[in-house]
């Protein structure tokens, strides 16, 4: 029998990742030492606290049955708590606060509640795959906003055509940034304020590195912003924070109405998240600042450590002020695709080709330092003597 597949997933290029496990596992199947540094996902375990909540909870037979569709009143209040004390934020839990199954979850559900066909989302580019391709899976057009380096990789909202800003009904912004690690600040974000009331623009704000910066660097919430919470809502995932990747569980926070659009989708596409998981999610919340200064200077110093190989180099890369990558340019006259190739096969490290992320990241390419410092060292090690 000859399955069909749909036209959405027929033309949908490999997930990024997926790919570069494939090529690296062909490396690592004939016996080459291989360095991953492509995907986020934090080595420091779970603090024990957090664990122990889950033990506890799971073995409470209240929680094995089907959750609430948006989330556990319990765990939406301390989010909402947790906004308060960190961003001065205040939101109703109960109708400006839904549970998630990883953010990533709820930002590729998002233009299914808000996008029909035809309609535009504006994304950053370089940026998070599922912007683009939850937009297109949604019936919508993806319009890239380029991240460029003189602009300090925020788009330029300036630049946006008036017939797209017409057709756009969504935004998606990431700050501090993926792929890029840079931050946004107030007049940034409030310039983002005007441009989506004016253009009646729901922005959506993925949150998710806002607790991992270094340097004195607080990170803003889109929501601080005057004006905010009436045309936007705003992802934030427990995953990095508390190195919780594995969990899947996050909440979106905002705007009520668009708050329940999601909302409704979720009823109809998920069950919830495991209860026991909420439980502990409430634990991480409620003692968000036990061992996140320990976690992150083991970041700080393995971004350094990583820093002064691409030094070594020669090789130009932006400071990372905030999350746990390096994005850096590739040595000139190579594309991001030909470096990652030869970083691979020619020094044993993975690193995420720049173009992965959209066009604009073509030049540059991106390591996560959430592995073990020892390896961080052989990698920085190895890529100061890359010569291309």
């Amino acid at each position: 029998m000859n399955i069909k597949w749909a036209k959405r997933i027929e033309e949908l290029p490999p997930y990024l990742f997926a790919e570069i496990d494939r090529k690296k596992n062909e490396l690592v199947e004939k016996g080459v030492d291989v360095i991953d540094l492509g995907v986020g996902d934090p080595d420091i375990p779970t603090p024990e606290h957090i664990v122990q909540s889950l033990r506890e909870a799971s073995g409470d037979p209240e929680h094995h049955r089907y959750p609430s569709y948006v989330g556990m009143p319990a765990f939406r209040e301390a989010a909402a708590e947790w906004y308060s004390k960190r961003f001065g934020v205040t939101l109703d839990p109960a109708r400006e606060v839904v549970t998630l199954i990883g953010s990533k979850e709820g930002i590729a559900h998002a233009p299914l509640a808000f996008l029909d066909p035809g309609d535009m989302a504006l994304v950053p580019d370089p940026g998070y795959p599922v912007y683009p391709v939850s937009t297109t899976f949604a019936g919508g057009v993806p319009h890239p906003m380029p991240l460029l380096k003189e602009n300090g990789f925020l788009p330029d909202l300036d630049a946006i055509p008036a017939q797209v800003a017409e057709r756009a009904v969504m935004m998606f912004l990431n700050y501090p940034n993926n792929p890029t690690t840079v931050l946004a600040d107030e007049g940034f974000f409030g310039e983002v304020v005007d441009f989506a009331r004016e253009n009646d623009i729901l922005v959506c704000h993925d949150a998710a590195y806002t607790e991992i910066a270094f340097y004195g660097k607080n990170p803003l919430s889109f929501l601080e912003i005057p004006g905010a919470a009436d045309v936007g809502i705003e992802f934030h995932s427990l995953s990095k924070t508390f190195s919780m990747t594995g969990w899947r569980l996050a909440f979106a926070a905002g705007n009520e109405r668009a708050i329940a659009g999601l909302g409704k989708i979720k009823t109809n596409i998920d069950s919830g998240v495991f209860q026991a998981v909420q439980v502990a999610g409430i634990t991480a919340l409620e003692n968000s600042s036990v061992g996140l200064e320990e976690r992150k200077e083991v970041y700080r110093e393995r971004l350094e450590i990583f820093c002064q190989g691409l030094r070594e180099a020669g090789i130009e890369y932006t400071v990372p002020e905030a999350t746990f990558y390096v994005w850096f340019e590739v040595p000139e006259g190579m594309t991001s695709s030909e470096f990652s190739e030869r970083m691979l096969t020619e020094a044993g490290v993975v690193v995420t080709p720049g173009n992965g992320f959209g066009d604009c990241g073509e030049g540059y390419a991106r390591v996560s330092v959430t592995f073990d410092t020892q390896r961080i060292e052989q990698a920085a090690e190895r890529i100061a003597k890359f010569r291309p």
